[in-house]
């Protein structure tokens, strides 16, 4: 990745993957990059309007959507921006309800879902769940996770999302079914983590990478582990080359990219990691 940040978010847009946001030392940036799997190029994009770490994004109808987040000096926000890939072009739309920072978001059935997060203000955890209708430009109020929790991964396998890891300090997992608007829970991971990136592939949720304790700045993770939503178990899988935590995961044609995030502090670049490291399951 061309800019070495933290606390940044990724999705998948026309067959490349969008970093977007974070921070690089105690900065926010509004750095916006494209990455072509195909020719191994990133290529800049329009940036955020407003620049924040821990945000969420998440794509729908062909345009991605970068929500809430954290401004240093300033505190959690609630606003969301919408960019156009066509026009190259962002535009606002209707906050979220809560300001909040370091969520999960995920899509589901032309929603776009907003899990739990850290809320400076309040100096705790939430456990709201809001979701988004792009059609109307409006949020809807859901069930509330179980476990009120920052620093977690989410992840979408068959309609029901995954919320997993995150600040709680344990390894607990909740699912989430849109349709009855409830939630039960799952076999927690075998590792306890926050600052996780959750991703999926061909019908299976893995978790990479984090720290045990939340904040840590030491004990870097770089374990793999992949839950089975039918078998409702966790396995190890290969460790990535890197450990790191608060990076971000995206998908492309079945293969996993983790990019960026926070490592063993080095002259150089502060700890703050531009790797882009790739895993076929």
């Amino acid at each position: 990745m061309p800019v070495a940040r933290a606390d940044l978010a990724v999705a998948e847009l026309n067959g490349r993957l969008f970093a977007v946001g974070g921070y690089y030392q105690v900065n926010a940036v509004a750095t916006v990059d494209a990455y072509d799997p195909v020719n191994n190029r990133w290529s800049a994009r329009a940036p955020l309007p407003t620049a924040r770490l821990g945000l969420g994004v998440g794509v729908l109808n062909g345009v991605l959507y970068a929500v809430g987040g954290f401004i240093p000096s300033v505190g959690d926000v609630n606003t969301v921006e919408a960019y156009d890939p066509v026009s190259d072009t962002w535009t606002t739309k209707t906050p979220m309800h809560i300001p909040r920072a370091y969520f999960g978001v995920a899509v589901v059935n032309g929603m776009l879902f907003v899990v739990g997060g850290n809320m400076a203000q309040s100096s705790g955890a939430t456990a709201a769940v809001e979701a988004y209708d792009p059609v109307t430009d409006t949020w809807t109020v859901k069930a509330s996770m179980p476990t009120a929790r920052g620093m977690l991964g989410v992840g979408v396998v068959n309609g029901i999302l995954y919320a997993v890891g995150g600040s709680s300090q344990k390894g607990i997992v909740e699912a989430y079914d849109p349709a009855t608007d409830s939630w039960t829970t799952k076999a927690s991971m075998r590792s306890i983590r926050s600052g996780l990136g959750v991703s999926v592939v061909n019908g299976l949720l893995y978790a990479i990478g984090g720290v045990p304790t939340p904040g840590a700045t030491e004990n870097f993770l770089n374990l793999v582990e992949v839950y089975d939503p039918a078998a409702n178990t966790w396995t190890f899988r290969a460790p990535m080359p890197t450990a790191r935590t608060e990076l971000a995961v995206g998908v492309v044609n079945d293969k996993l990219y983790a990019i960026g995030g926070l490592g063993p502090l080095s002259s150089t670049s502060y700890g703050f990691v531009a790797k882009n490291e790739a895993y076929r399951p």
